[in-house]
């Protein structure tokens, strides 16, 4: 598994699962939760990054065995309890975690997320914007062992999202980097995250939500075309007592200038 760690190995643990790289969690953000009195380990999900590769066209593995896997981190890393926290489709590999593992977390990020498996949503969530979704899937796919072509694809996604073209190609290289092949079944569950489309995602999680017994906070973009704020604001909803921080400016990725914000919020719930 690929794994990373940011501050003190003695302080109180925050577990960051990728979207599905670890490179879904800014380094602002890890190094700000490091300066609050935090160990922050992010990781790559199975078939992403530095982690074990399989057959990402066909994975013999659940959404179940991803939740499983960072309970499991967790208790290798030893100090306890660990804050938890995933962002898209990690967050509901987060979401599972909580629910299944209780006692291995002590509190739980949401960030820009849904309570339901890849798919069409409930008839009560927001479903992706139509027109963005079009935009998106229209364009071709980039020649995968070029670099910068690589990057430039995910430049202009960005845009069609709402996001930072600038962030996104360098996001988009050093995922390129750390992805151990150029094959389009590795490149697309590493930039694309196409892999959760094809993962069983049963049983249904999002009526068990109110089981959730640790401190809470949920994280979404106002601007999000992917996963419209009706998604974040039902979690909230849902979990006793959770925290909703709604990112006005923001849409799928977690903007540099809403680090300060969210690292606040995150050290808040202890």
């Amino acid at each position: 598994m690929g794994v990373e760690s940011f501050g003190d190995d003695d302080a109180p643990l925050v577990l960051l699962a990728g979207g599905t790289t670890m490179l879904s969690w800014p380094d602002a953000l890890c190094e700000r939760l490091a300066a609050g009195g935090r160990r922050v380990v992010r990781y790559d999900l199975r078939d992403s990054g530095e982690s074990t590769t399989a057959d990402p066209e066909a994975p013999g593995y659940t959404l179940r065995d991803l939740a499983a896997d960072a309970a499991a981190l967790a208790a290798a890393l030893g100090g306890g309890p660990a804050h938890l926290a995933g962002i898209g489709v990690s967050g509901m590999v987060a979401q599972v975690a909580a629910l299944d593992h209780p006692r291995a977390f002590s509190a739980l990020t949401l960030a820009g997320t849904r309570a339901v498996a890849p798919g069409p949503p409930d008839d009560d969530l927001p479903g992706h914007d139509q027109a963005t979704m079009s935009r998106l899937f229209a364009r071709p796919t980039p020649d995968w062992s070029d670099r910068e072509a690589v990057a430039e694809f995910a430049a202009a996604g960005a845009e069609i999202l709402g996001d930072d073209p600038g962030a996104a190609r360098a996001l988009a290289a050093r995922i390129w980097d750390r992805t151990p092949g150029t094959t389009p079944p590795l490149q697309t569950a590493n930039q694309l995250r196409m892999v959760f489309s094809r993962l069983d995602c049963e049983p249904r999680w999002r009526e068990r939500l109110p089981g959730i017994a640790v401190p809470t906070l949920v994280v979404h973009g106002r601007r999000d075309r992917f996963f419209p704020v009706g998604n974040g604001e039902a979690i909230a909803r849902e979990i006793p007592g959770a925290r909703l921080l709604v990112l006005e400016e923001a849409a799928t990725a977690l903007p540099d200038a809403a680090v300060g914000t969210i690292a606040d919020a995150m050290l808040a719930l202890g």
